[in-house]
């Protein structure tokens, strides 16, 4: 099911089988919730790209809207300033996934090959097309600067054992949109007990800070 931003604000709603149906500022939202999920992961998330696609239609739609408005008017200035608040989000956001495809491009492409059928794709056709031109790019350089020249026992590289794996025992900060009760947080051992450490912030939101093994925020 796609989505697709409707014009008719707080009425908008949407009919089985039919597409999900936003205001602008349910779009950016979850804009900026993908951005902020990309950026604070250690690893590639599943991509928005509905949502990508979403948003540069309707950066299409205000910038003709800004087309039409007087000049010297002051609102032209501020929905400028919108608009390039928007661009860098969403710029942030593709450039978060591109490092990280780079920085992982052999376990992404991995990841996308094992996937089961049915499963959402970890990466857009774009993204897909770029990660498969960048392993083979890398293959053809390590070749042609290095592996040709050493004995021909030592010319195989495997990218999947020499490239690193994202960190996924790293830290990362979780905020519940939702109070839920009952919910236990607890370190596996008893060594990272002091670096766990959980408040409720108030009655619909709950920030758990979990902190690295070296006591780092």
């Amino acid at each position: 099911m796609s989505d697709a931003v409707s014009d008719g604000g707080s009425d908008a709603s949407h009919d089985d089988g039919q597409e999900d149906v936003m205001t602008p500022a349910e779009l950016i939202a979850k804009l900026e919730e993908a951005w902020l999920n990309e950026r604070f992961s250690p690893e590639l998330l599943e991509n928005r790209s509905e949502v990508v696609e979403c948003v540069m239609e309707q950066l299409t739609h205000m910038e003709e809207n800004l087309q039409r408005v007087k000049k010297g008017d002051a609102k032209a200035s501020i929905h400028r300033m919108e608009i390039d608040r928007i661009r860098f989000v969403l710029s942030s956001y593709l450039r978060s996934r591109l490092q990280k495809i780079e920085k992982f491009f052999p376990h992404v492409l991995e990841r996308e090959k094992s996937r089961g059928e049915g499963d959402p794709s970890l990466l857009s056709p774009e993204e897909f097309a770029f990660a498969k031109e960048y392993h083979t790019n890398t293959e053809s350089y390590l070749k042609a600067v290095a592996l040709k020249r050493m004995p021909p026992n030592l010319q195989a590289v495997d990218l999947l054992k020499t490239v690193p794996e994202p960190c996924l025992d790293s830290f990362v900060f979780l905020r519940v949109k939702e109070r839920q009760e009952n919910i236990l947080v607890e370190p596996e051992t008893d060594d990272q007990r002091e670096y766990v450490w959980s408040r409720a912030v108030n009655l619909k939101v709950e920030v758990f800070f979990v902190f690295g093994v070296n006591g780092s925020r």
